[in-house]
């Protein structure tokens, strides 16, 4: 019988560990991504400034970029001045805006991508998307996959706490999303693609079910792994639909109806996928999700970010508008406003205050 298989768009290195930044050079040269040296590095002008000062002894033949924020018209800028050098490949260093532009520019002049991440504040650091804002708002454009990730626990741990609570927010999300999943499956016959949900789902309970904290190594270890198994299957299913459900539906809708007191990203995700567990009768799921989210400093409650249960009921109700043709919990219910009330007001009497 023929052996069937597929290949599996991944990074050629995942280097996650104490010091990983300062072999960077060594790492890409042994694996041959760019045995010249010669790289384009894309940092911001705050932290990625300081850390050009620590590592650029050790990268003798890159140039250095900044890049001033997360706009389209940033990630093109990058693009067209790394069009007129002759690099091997293009590094980005700092957070989720540098990154996001090193990715667009990379792909808009074929060279790889190097994703070095100074936080873990949400999945994208390995996923092939850029999100990135335009004059439309925000967009997400399609990418190839980094060929290289490198995480250096070190760095994150010197970054804000905050980065790492929205990471864990964004990453305990994907069980809500493949459950959502499971149930587009079983009501509409939406294809699942297998491989990418179980990635998507061990990252999220291998998170939700570690003891440890933020200050931890194991802790940061494991999260970081579980942010890049989260990229890798987006990558293996082709869109989103492993990380992204009912959760990211109303942190869509937090964003567009109160863009000017929105929370981070992870924070509404963790919060979004509790509620939604809840919505979904696993009750039980749903208040040990709130408890752990809780252990870590994030928000269970819309007061705990600043919104009142009216704003918060208004972001349920508007949150399927915000990705049109998936379906999730919130498609499935067809909620009024009423019945979201009653149904918040159980939820906190569950979870506790």
């Amino acid at each position: 019988m023929p052996v069937l298989t597929r290949l599996i768009p991944s990074p050629l290195v995942v280097d996650i560990r104490p010091g990983a930044l300062d072999d960077l050079g060594c790492v890409l040269a042994d694996e041959r991504i760019s045995q010249s040296g010669k790289l384009a590095v894309a940092v911001s002008g705050g932290s990625g400034a300081r850390l050009r000062e620590r590592i650029a002894p050790s990268l003798p033949g890159a140039t250095w970029f900044e890049v001033g924020g997360g706009t389209i018209d940033d990630a093109v800028r990058l693009a067209n001045d790394v069009k007129a050098g002759h690099y091997d490949a293009i590094v980005g260093l700092g957070g989720g805006k540098i990154i996001d532009c090193a990715k667009f520019a990379a792909a808009r002049v074929g060279l790889p991508l190097v994703a070095v991440a100074t936080n873990l504040a949400h999945d994208g650091l390995c996923s092939p998307v850029a999100t990135l804002d335009n004059d439309a708002g925000r967009g997400s454009y399609g990418v190839p996959n980094p060929i290289a990730v490198v995480i250096d626990l070190n760095v994150i741990r010197e970054a804000p706490v905050r980065f790492v609570r929205s990471g864990i927010g964004d990453v305990i999300s994907n069980i809500s999303a493949v459950a959502d999943w499971e149930l587009a499956n079983r009501v509409n016959g939406e294809k699942i693609d297998g491989l990418a949900a179980a990635m998507a789902r061990q990252a999220g309970e291998a998170v939700l079910r570690h003891p440890g904290g933020v200050g931890d190594d194991s802790f940061l270890q494991v999260l970081a792994e579980a942010l890049v198994l989260t990229g890798i299957a987006m990558s293996v299913s082709g869109d989103s639909r492993p990380s992204s459900g009912a959760c990211h539906e109303i942190n869509h809708a937090f964003d567009l109806l109160y863009p000017k007191r929105a929370a981070a990203h992870g924070e509404q995700c963790g919060l979004g996928a509790a509620f939604a567990m809840y919505l979904r009768g696993a009750h039980e799921e749903s208040a040990y999700m709130a408890e752990v989210l809780r252990r870590h400093g994030l928000p269970v409650l819309p007061e705990e970010i600043g919104f009142t249960p009216a704003e918060f009921v208004r972001a349920v109700e508007f949150a399927p508008q915000t990705r049109p043709g998936r379906y999730t919990i919130l498609e499935h219910l067809d909620l009024k406003t009423d019945q979201i009330k009653d149904i918040y007001a159980d939820y906190v009497k569950a979870i506790g205050s």
